[in-house]
């Protein structure tokens, strides 16, 4: 596990009413650790669950699950957990750890029609396990592209940029002149989910650097992503400028890392002797925190491989990206303004 170099941590003297107004407030990030949560790189359920359990009330200050989740959701709630599937089982989000979090979900009385597993591809999250997860609590997966997009939902950069449209993108074939400047949101996230969960991996993109929570959301929100994708000068505005509106960053109400391993090259295939355990859970209502910590993790990984890496250092520029997602608000990326409590 790796962490910021000097932040502020759960045992730090209490501040003072007279201090409180001159200190920034700090984004708490609960980070559970357990050696025996993978076993040659497959979790262990009970331990997990276990972790899960003891993230939430930690983060939450709760003596238990159910009093957590009822700070952050209602019973009338529709809550939609977004998944990293693409990379399969494996590499991607881990469905032990989705599976622990559906679990407190129903247990804290949230009906199982209103929980819906989701990502891009219903085929990806199919292929990675969730169709057989959805079957097993009775809660609904589904793809946001197979959904279709809102036509009134959209983000339009201020700095046009034309897209390649393909098949799935709301304006495809689409002949007017302004066609491919906008990504509109997706039908499932503006018209079914109050709430958002996201869980992402800790696992390399090779151009934002990690595919964390402000990339899994943003791109797997929107259509017309294929112009940001492969440029960080587009990527490193247009990720928090989708993630920050309203009808995605309201209604996130925990991010959670699945840290129990750390892919640091390969993207989207899953390459175990690119992959390190960590075994970690991390916890936080913010993004952009738990992305730094990601980045930095995928760094230590490369500098202890005796694997070659053919990543080449982009991670100045990638930070890039978390700078303009805390301008914007949506998390810090200061080491002073990130509270960390390690578990146990």
């Amino acid at each position: 596990m790796i962490a910021p170099s000097s932040p502020a941590r759960a045992d730090s003297p209490p501040t003072s009413k007279s201090q409180t107004n001159l200190v920034p407030q700090l984004s708490s990030v609960v980070i559970v650790h357990d050696a025996e949560a993978t076993e040659a790189f497959k979790p262990r359920e009970d331990v997990i669950r276990r972790m899960a359990q003891m993230g939430i009330t930690n983060l939450a200050r709760t003596a238990s699950v159910t009093d957590a989740w009822k700070k952050w959701i209602s019973t009338n709630d529709t809550v939609g957990i977004k998944v990293h599937s693409a990379p399969g089982a494996d590499t991607g989000t881990r469905p032990a750890v989705v599976a622990a979090i559906v679990e407190q979900l129903l247990k804290s009385g949230l009906p199982p029609s209103r929980i819906i597993i989701w990502d891009r591809h219903r085929s990806e999250l199919r292929q990675a396990g969730y169709f057989a997860l959805g079957e097993k609590y009775g809660v609904r997966v589904e793809g946001s592209v197979n959904a279709g997009y809102d036509p009134e939902t959209f983000y339009n950069p201020d700095r046009p940029i034309l897209g390649q449209l393909i098949w799935s993108d709301l304006e495809f074939g689409k002949k007017t002149p302004d066609a491919g400047r906008k990504s509109f949101v997706s039908k499932l996230v503006v018209k079914e989910m109050s709430k958002i969960i996201v869980i992402t991996p800790v696992l390399n993109h090779n151009t934002a650097g990690v595919f964390g929570h402000l990339v899994s959301l943003a791109l797997g929100s929107v259509d017309n992503t294929l112009r940001f994708e492969n440029e960080l000068l587009h990527l490193k505005s247009a990720v928090p400028e989708i993630y920050a509106l309203p009808s995605l960053s309201d209604r996130v109400v925990l991010c959670l890392t699945d840290a129990l391993v750390c892919q640091y090259e390969g993207e989207q295939r899953g390459l175990l002797h690119y992959s390190a355990p960590v075994n970690e859970l991390r916890f936080s209502q913010d993004p952009v925190a738990l992305d730094l910590l990601s980045l930095r993790e995928l760094e230590r990984q490369r500098v202890l491989s005796s694997q070659p890496v053919s990543h080449h250092s982009l991670f100045t520029a990638q930070l890039e990206l978390l700078e303009n997602a805390a301008l914007l608000e949506l998390g810090s990326n200061e080491d002073s303004r990130i509270r960390i409590q390690l578990v146990p």
